[in-house]
C-alpha cells in the first residue's frame, strides 16, 4: 500500500467530478479541492504512523448544499441565499465528520429548499441519473446520490424529510439511510420541516452508511454485525403502498421476498389502519408546507420570482391551514406514533419497495406542473410515512436486471443499530 493511498483516491474522485463527460458540474456545487488534499495528506500521515482516527479516517465525503460551512453562505439549492451572510461555524455534523478524519470534497446539489422527490433544480441544473442520464436522480438529495453512485465520494451526506435520502438512493442504485430523527443534531442544517427533518448518509454499502451515521450521532464509527437473516421476522407492509407498482419494481420485490425467505427470514403480512389515519390527519396540508411557510416568511412574497415555481406553490398551499388544524395535526401525530410503535413490536422490521416506480425521465417529470406533481407524489408515496411515525428506515438496491429499485426496510424509532444489523444481513442475501 502506497504512502499516498488516501491522496490517490481523492485525486481519482476529483477527476471524476471534473470530467466534462460526467455529472460533476451538476452534482457538486462547491468543490473543496485544496482543503480536501490537505485532509487526505493528513490522513495518509496518520495511516503511516498507525494513528488513524477511526473507520472514517481518509474516507471521501460530500455534504448536501444545506449544511453550514464556516465562511460560506448556505444556499440550500436556491438562488435566494447565494448572497446570504456566511455561516459563522460549521454545522455540528460537519464538525463531527472532520474530527473523525473524513475528507470533505464537495457540497452537493439538491432540490431547492429540499422540497421535492424528483431532484429537479431550475437554478443549478439537474444531475442525470447514473443508470440513465435522461432520468431524474431523485430528491431532494439529488447530487448526493449521483456523487455516491458515480464514485465522486465514498459517502454522501443528505437529509430526509419525506424520503430525500431513500428516494434518490432507490433511483440511483445505492444505499440510503433515514435515522431516528433525534439521534443526529440538525443545527446548522437549513430546515424544511422542524418536525420531520432528519440527517442521513448515502453510500454503496450498508457498512459505510452505518459508520457515517454513528459519527454524526456522536458515537464511535463502527460497522454493524449482521443479524440473521435466518429467523428474522419481516412484515410485508400490505395495503396501498404495494398497489400499482411499476412492473420492474413489482418483479424485483417479489424476487427479493423469495430470496429472503430462502435465506431463512420469516416473512408475514403486516396490516395496519394507521396509514389511513395518517392520510386523514394530513388532509389539511401536513407539516412540511406549514413549517416551510414560516421558515421562508421574510421573503416568500417579495422574492416569489426567485423561487422554483413548483416549490413556491407547494409552500403557498399552507396558507389555507389554520393554527388549530396545525395543532390538531401535531397532537394526532403523537397518538399515531405510539399506536404504530406498539403494533410493530410483533416484527423485527417491515419491508416494502422504497419507490413504486423506477426513476422517470427528466423530460416526462418536468413536462408540466400536472406531470411533475403526479410523479412527485408517486416518488414520496412509500417513504413519507416513516418520517411522520418517527421511525428509522434504509433503502437497499434490489437486483432488477435493469434500472435501479430499492427495498425499504423500516424499524421502530430508536432501533437504528438493530436496523443496520438487519440491513447488513439482507444486503448479503440480496447480492448472493
Amino acid at each position: 500500500m502506497t504512502k499516498s493511498f488516501h491522496r490517490e483516491r481523492l485525486e481519482a474522485a476529483l477527476s471524476r467530478i471534473a470530467d466534462p463527460k460526467g455529472e460533476g458540474a451538476r452534482a457538486c456545487l462547491t468543490i473543496y479541492g485544496e482543503e480536501a488534499r490537505a485532509a487526505a495528506n493528513a490522513a495518509d500521515e496518520r495511516k503511516r504512523f498507525g494513528r488513524e482516527l477511526g473507520a472514517l479516517d481518509g474516507r471521501i465525503v460530500t455534504i448536501k448544499d444545506l449544511f453550514d460551512v464556516k465562511g460560506e453562505p448556505t444556499r440550500a439549492g436556491s438562488k435566494i441565499h447565494v448572497a446570504s451572510p456566511p455561516a459563522t461555524q460549521d454545522a455540528p455534523i460537519v464538525r463531527r465528520l472532520r474530527a473523525a478524519g473524513a475528507v470533505i470534497i464537495a457540497k452537493t446539489n439538491m432540490t431547492e429548499f429540499a422540497f421535492s422527490a424528483m431532484g429537479i433544480n431550475p437554478h443549478h441544473g439537474t444531475p442525470g441519473n447514473p443508470a440513465d442520464r435522461s432520468r431524474v436522480p431523485g430528491g431532494s438529495s439529488s447530487g448526493a446520490a449521483v456523487a455516491a453512485a458515480d464514485a465522486m465520494c465514498d459517502i454522501a451526506i443528505g437529509t430526509d424529510t419525506g424520503g430525500s435520502c431513500r428516494i434518490p438512493a432507490s433511483f440511483c442504485g445505492v444505499v440510503g439511510y433515514k435515522p431516528t430523527a433525534r439521534l443526529v443534531p440538525k443545527e446548522g442544517a437549513f430546515p424544511l420541516s422542524y418536525t420531520l427533518d432528519s440527517i442521513g448518509p448515502l453510500a454503496p454499502s450498508v457498512a459505510d452508511c452505518a459508520r457515517a451515521h454513528e459519527v454524526m450521532a456522536g458515537h464511535e464509527a463502527s460497522a454493524p454485525i449482521p443479524l440473521g437473516p435466518a429467523g428474522l421476522r419481516l412484515g410485508i407492509l400490505m395495503g396501498p403502498l404495494l398497489a400499482e407498482l411499476d412492473e420492474p419494481v413489482s418483479r424485483a420485490f417479489d424476487a427479493a421476498q423469495k430470496r429472503l425467505g430462502a435465506a431463512g427470514a420469516r416473512l408475514s403480512e403486516f396490516r395496519t389502519s394507521r396509514l389511513a389515519e395518517l392520510q386523514a390527519a394530513n388532509a389539511k396540508g401536513g407539516f412540511s408546507p406549514a413549517e416551510a411557510l414560516s421558515i421562508h416568511a421574510a421573503y416568500f412574497d417579495t422574492r416569489k420570482n426567485d423561487f422554483d415555481p413548483r416549490v413556491w406553490q407547494r409552500i403557498a398551499a399552507a396558507r389555507s391551514m389554520s393554527a388549530s388544524e396545525y395543532v390538531h395535526l401535531a397532537r394526532e401525530r403523537l397518538r399515531l406514533i405510539a399506536a404504530l410503535d406498539e403494533e410493530m413490536q410483533t416484527v423485527d422490521a417491515l419491508i416494502l419497495p422504497t419507490t413504486p416506480d423506477v426513476a422517470p425521465k427528466i423530460a416526462e417529470a418536468n413536462a408540466n406542473d400536472e406531470a411533475f406533481f403526479a410523479h412527485n407524489a408517486r416518488g414520496l408515496r412509500n417513504t413519507a410515512f416513516v418520517n411522520f411515525f418517527d421511525l428509522c428506515a434504509i433503502s437497499l438496491p434490489m437486483p432488477t436486471g435493469g434500472l435501479p429499485a430499492g427495498l425499504q426496510i423500516v424499524a421502530r424509532g430508536g432501533e437504528d443499530r438493530k436496523l443496520f444489523a438487519i440491513a447488513t444481513a439482507l444486503e448479503t442475501a440480496l447480492r448472493d
